[in-house]
């Protein structure tokens, strides 16, 4: 072999290797930029704040996730550009706790809150906790013996909130109406309490208008109300969603 020929082989494998060398190097810092954002979404959000109820808070960005800001009412946010710096919870994985929340005006961020307390979940339903919630099937206002006595149950239907005379004032009362399989009228439940996190998952599915609704079955009607007004039994609402 000629000189030239080995001096051309050793310069090409020297080529071959900056070039491995390189390639690999780019790769580890594409890698290393990707975990940062990664890490960075993981901890931060921005976007404008579409529904809050509570302390409980949705932002579009952080889709899949519910947001925590313990101890401050979430609702003064609606509608505000934020920036919201906090942790997934590992066991709770929907559950987004923030740490600190900042608003945007005028390009600029200012701080309007700072976690100062440990998150609590007095109201706060997860996917195996709805286990425990067997769903009613109800065919009647006689029918009594298909929700009496179930405890924890889960109904599917729609809200509705409107006032009655009581006494010759008006007063609020919310339903959740009943419907068989063929859309004809079956009862209503009264609804006598709602979680926070109820009403905030009703807010942010907004754009859907009947639900699967987790509730504590309470007092039967009386019979002669329950035939006259269709309001089979009171109840108190822990969950409203999709499923």
């Amino acid at each position: 072999m000629s000189s030239a020929r080995k001096i051309g082989i050793v310069i090409l494998s020297f080529g071959l290797v900056v070039t491995v060398a390189a390639t690999t190097a780019c790769r580890k810092k594409v890698e290393k930029a990707a975990a940062v954002e990664t890490q960075k979404a993981a901890n931060e959000f921005e976007g404008t704040v579409k529904t809050a109820v509570g302390k409980y808070l949705y932002l579009p960005t952080a889709q899949g996730f519910d947001i925590v800001l313990q101890g401050y009412d979430a609702s003064s946010l609606i509608g505000k550009d934020i920036r919201v710096k906090g942790e997934l919870l590992a066991d709770k994985p929907s559950i987004f706790r923030a740490d600190t929340v900042e608003v945007k005006t005028a390009g600029a961020y200012s701080t309007v809150y700072t976690r100062s307390q440990e998150v609590t979940f007095e109201d706060f339903v997860d996917v195996k906790a709805r286990d425990a919630y067997a769903p009613l099937t109800i065919t009647g206002t006689n029918k009594i013996d298909e929700w009496e006595g179930k405890g924890k149950a889960k109904v599917y239907g729609k809200l509705q909130e409107t006032t009655v005379k009581e006494g010759g004032a008006e007063k609020p009362i919310t339903y959740i109406l009943l419907a068989d399989e063929k859309g004809k009228d079956v009862g209503k439940i009264i609804v006598e309490k709602m979680t926070d996190y109820a009403k905030y998952y009703l807010k942010k599915l907004r754009l859907f208008d009947k639900f699967w609704f987790y509730v504590t079955v309470k007092d039967t009607v009386d019979k002669n109300v329950r035939f006259r007004t269709k309001e089979l039994f009171h109840a108190d609402v822990a969950f409203a969603g999709l499923f």
